[in-house]
């Protein structure tokens, strides 16, 4: 869902750290920043993935997700300000349609920013979804389902230590990952129905 597929030639062993808790201010900080230099074309910047869910091991990357009302324009809009903090854009423009779902891949569509080493700041994944779109969606769900139940946490975190140990490459990583992603996007459908939970209602 969140991750960055590597398309280089070499693949990119995935190093995963225990939490930081500094992450989630740096994160607010980071998405603060952002929503001003993006601004007016970015409607929310926010922290997503597992450096924004408590106690969650992660790869030592901020996943950051804008959301725009239309890609295109932001695309054009965003190259300039996120080049001059070292953002890449990728090629990478398509999120996982999860299994089970019939949806157009066109409705999953983003574009994807990264920036690696860079003295302008930390590493960052940055997601540019459309505004009420799935993926967009999807991504705010998942980390608002694991912050609400805290105690599903330790599980995941381990699954992915285990994953990240097996494999050499961050697009297999991510690829094995996914249906993980998958299930836990059925799970937490129920919770958001019964807790009247909406995309930008929990911001963070």
């Amino acid at each position: 869902m969140t991750e960055t597929h590597q398309s280089a030639d070499l693949p990119v062993a995935p190093v995963l750290v225990d939490h930081s808790p500094d992450w989630q201010a740096r994160g607010r900080s980071f998405t603060g920043e952002l929503l001003a230099a993006l601004a007016p074309f970015a409607s929310y910047v926010e922290h997503i993935g597992s450096t924004s869910i408590p106690g969650m091991a992660a790869k030592p990357v901020f996943d950051l997700q804008v959301s725009v009302a239309d890609l295109e324009e932001a695309e054009k809009a965003f190259a300039e300000p996120l080049s001059a903090r070292g953002f890449q854009l990728s090629r990478h423009r398509h999120d996982h349609v999860p299994a089970g779902l019939d949806d157009d891949p066109q409705e999953w569509t983003k574009r994807l920013w990264s920036r690696r080493a860079h003295p302008a700041g930390p590493d960052v994944n940055l997601h540019v979804r459309r505004l009420g779109s799935p993926n967009e969606r999807l991504a705010l769900l998942f980390r608002d389902w694991f912050r609400a139940h805290p105690e599903a946490v330790p599980a995941y975190a381990r699954f992915k230590q285990v994953l990240a140990g097996a494999v050499d490459d961050t697009g297999v990583y991510a690829d094995v990952k996914d249906p993980v992603v998958d299930l836990v996007g059925t799970v937490a459908e129920p919770w958001a129905a019964a807790t009247g939970w909406t995309p930008h209602g929990r911001q963070g």
